[in-house]
């Protein structure tokens, strides 16, 4: 064996530039597919990262003005969501399972002591958690009984709590919110990434004190349940919930701007879409680039047994047995492949580690608005490992198949082998 070895390492010095050529074409095909791959999971998970916890089978509802004319009604009507609203579509669309109303009153400042913080309030009621993703952790949420006796009570979110309270414990004491006390009762934490999150108070209370006309809620929010998620489904539900809507708030369904909708499992479920698209996409390219590999391997095996159908012929007549040449070929073709596969496959992995590094996840205190659109690329070991794997083989069979018909020559043929 040791033998062997070394007379493949002589021919390797003697053919630099073709060995170089063969394990180049093996290193750069994992390499590349390594880095795409990679690159499309990083896309992937910015994505799914900016969706967070969120729940993904919500939608929501505002009001807006009607444009067009519906059944003698003027253009301009002002559309006003009420505590009927809720009742009557869940009644009317089975697949509605929960509903929230919401009141938010913007420009609010939250004052304790020296310390105060700009955040928008948001009158909710019980059902807000199934719309909205949050968790409480510390103290509670608001309850019924807050809501039956329009309770003065406020959760915050964790970050205002950290900037107003400087590390005291907030329960039980109190904030002012537009010169009206609150007791604080809950934190929160959710995948909110505003510089100013909300803090919730009951939607009783909320109507109490600032919407004591009665002007209606500003939003709507739906948890759907036992769709099956295909497009389809969700285009049937979005427009039988607006032509309910349109038919108990007296408005054209095709009027976009009497209500502003959004439905984030539709947007979900494009994004995964575009995604899978981009991931064939990759996929193509990488096997193209596989492909591309395989053939400049094999290419290039075939010259080198033909440039040593001479040498086979001479060992031949002195009495090497054709399975020896087939194996010197052979090992000599496993040794170039599986050393540079393994080069291909540590640069592209290195690649992929140096991109992860360079894009870290946001911090608490970033801002939405700057959304993330690449996060931990990173690619499967196992397909790094089986790709690797088919190229060697790929490789060996590229040496077999000519080195087979070489020895196959007789000696005499093979020494007048040009």
């Amino acid at each position: 064996m040791f033998d062997l070895l070394n007379e493949i390492a002589s021919s390797l010095k003697k053919n630099k530039l073709r060995t170089f050529l063969t394990g180049f074409s093996m290193a750069w095909g994992i390499f590349i597919l390594i880095v795409l791959l990679g690159a499309g999971n990083g896309l992937r998970n910015g994505i799914q990262y900016n969706y967070g916890s969120s729940n993904m089978n919500v939608s929501q509802m505002w009001p807006g003005r009607t444009s067009i004319a519906y059944q003698g009604l003027q253009v301009g009507r002002r559309i006003k969501f009420d505590a009927t609203d809720g009742p009557y579509l869940q009644k009317e669309l089975p697949n509605i399972g929960a509903y929230s109303a919401k009141n938010t009153i913007y420009g609010a400042n939250i004052v304790y002591g020296n310390e105060y913080v700009a955040a928008p309030i948001q009158g909710c009621d019980l059902n807000y958690t199934k719309i909205t993703y949050m968790h409480i952790i510390k103290g509670r949420n608001i309850n019924q009984m807050d809501m039956d006796q329009t309770r003065k009570v406020i959760v915050l979110h964790k970050r205002t709590v950290d900037i107003l309270f400087k590390g005291e414990d907030p329960l039980g004491k109190y904030v002012v919110v537009n010169k009206v006390s609150y007791q604080v009762v809950g934190v929160y934490m959710d995948d909110d990434m505003a510089q100013r999150p909300f803090a919730l108070i009951p939607l009783s209370t909320a109507d109490k004190i600032y919407n004591p006309a009665k002007r209606g809620y500003n939003e709507l929010g739906f948890y759907i349940e036992d769709l099956k998620g295909n497009m389809d489904d969700i285009n049937e539900f979005d427009l039988s919930l607006k032509s309910k809507m349109g038919h108990k708030k007296q408005f054209d369904p095709k009027d976009n701007s009497a209500v502003y909708y959004y439905n984030t499992w539709k947007d979900y479920n494009q994004a995964q879409g575009i995604f899978g698209g981009i991931t064939l996409f990759i996929w193509i390219i990488g096997v193209g680039t596989l492909i591309a590999g395989i053939v400049g391997i094999s290419n290039i095996m075939l010259i080198t047994v033909k440039e040593r159908t001479k040498e086979f012929g001479i060992r031949k007549s002195i009495g090497a047995r054709p399975s020896s040449i087939i194996k010197l070929i052979l090992t000599e073709c496993l040794m170039i492949t599986a050393c540079f596969g393994y080069v291909g496959m540590f640069l592209g992995m290195g690649v992929v580690e140096v991109m992860n590094m360079m894009t870290a996840k946001p911090t608490v205190g970033a801002s939405q608005d700057s959304m993330v659109t690449f996060l931990n690329p990173s690619v499967d070991l196992g397909i790094v490992i089986s790709a690797t794997i088919v190229l060697i083989v790929a490789g060996l069979v590229a040496g077999y198949i000519p080195a087979k018909k070489a020895v196959k020559i007789k000696p005499i043929e093979a020494l007048r082998y040009e």
